[in-house]
């Protein structure tokens, strides 16, 4: 993209995309070791990032011993539920990976939400995340945080309970605060599917009011990627490249 006002994007053919994007993560999770001696990594939850953790568990290039594993959410479930982000990246990523207990910081979906919320926060301390991944819900929702809900304009906290349209409706989020101070935050984005809400999201960018969710996030220059497939892409009125 060459309008300054819009974050850096990267375009993959769709059976690339998994393998480029997993190679972009690598390399950020690189760089943070390389600058800061390791790497606190907040995941996504959802479809379009877990065969992207599965490609990077086969990767012999990142040192897993210097990753620490955070959430950027989680539903109101316990650990073993079908619908926890925690299960999903524990099969895709950590078990593979055979990381240890201590490296994986989760969310404690099945605790009373706002004592989980509490407690996350307490747990993300005041150090900022290294790379935060996310997605974008066909509502333009980004890790919890949905449109209409009052987590969206909180600004003091890191983690907050919120409501989500769909069930399992209790969800524990990063806030704005927690995504926005990270080093590094890369945005995923896969499917036609997507194609209509991402053109949306690039006009409120382009216009300078962004009001979807997934629209805020706003680390600063530099630090914000937004890696796409065709599909994605193929209603932005510019195109980027990979």
């Amino acid at each position: 993209m060459s309008d300054p006002a819009l974050p850096d994007i990267a375009v993959s053919e769709p059976e690339r995309f998994v393998d480029e994007a997993a190679t972009e993560i690598a390399a950020a999770i690189g760089d943070s070791i390389a600058a800061r001696g390791g790497c606190r990594l907040a995941l996504a939850g959802g479809g379009t990032p877990k065969p992207i953790y599965a490609a990077l568990a086969q990767r012999d290039d990142i040192d897993w011993r210097r990753v620490r594993f955070f959430w950027g959410d989680e539903r109101a479930v316990g650990p073993d539920d079908p619908s926890s982000n925690f299960r999903m990246v524990r099969e895709a990523l950590l078990d593979p990976i055979e990381a240890s207990d201590d490296q994986a910081f989760r969310i404690r979906g099945e605790a009373e939400p706002e004592q989980a919320a509490s407690d996350y926060e307490a747990m993300l301390g005041d150090a900022p995340m290294d790379l935060v991944l996310l997605g974008m819900g066909g509502d333009g929702h980004t890790a919890s945080l949905f449109p209409g809900d009052p987590g969206v304009d909180e600004r003091e906290r890191r983690v907050v309970v919120t409501t989500s349209p769909v069930a399992p409706t209790t969800r524990i989020s990063m806030t704005f605060r927690a995504i926005d101070e990270a080093h590094r935050v890369i945005v995923l984005v896969a499917g036609a599917g997507k194609a209509d809400r991402l053109a949306e999201v690039w006009h409120q960018l382009s216009s300078g009011q962004p009001s979807l969710p997934v629209a805020r996030v706003a680390p600063g220059p530099g630090r914000l990627q937004w890696r796409l497939d065709e599909p994605a892409a193929s209603k932005l009125p510019t195109r980027g490249t990979p």
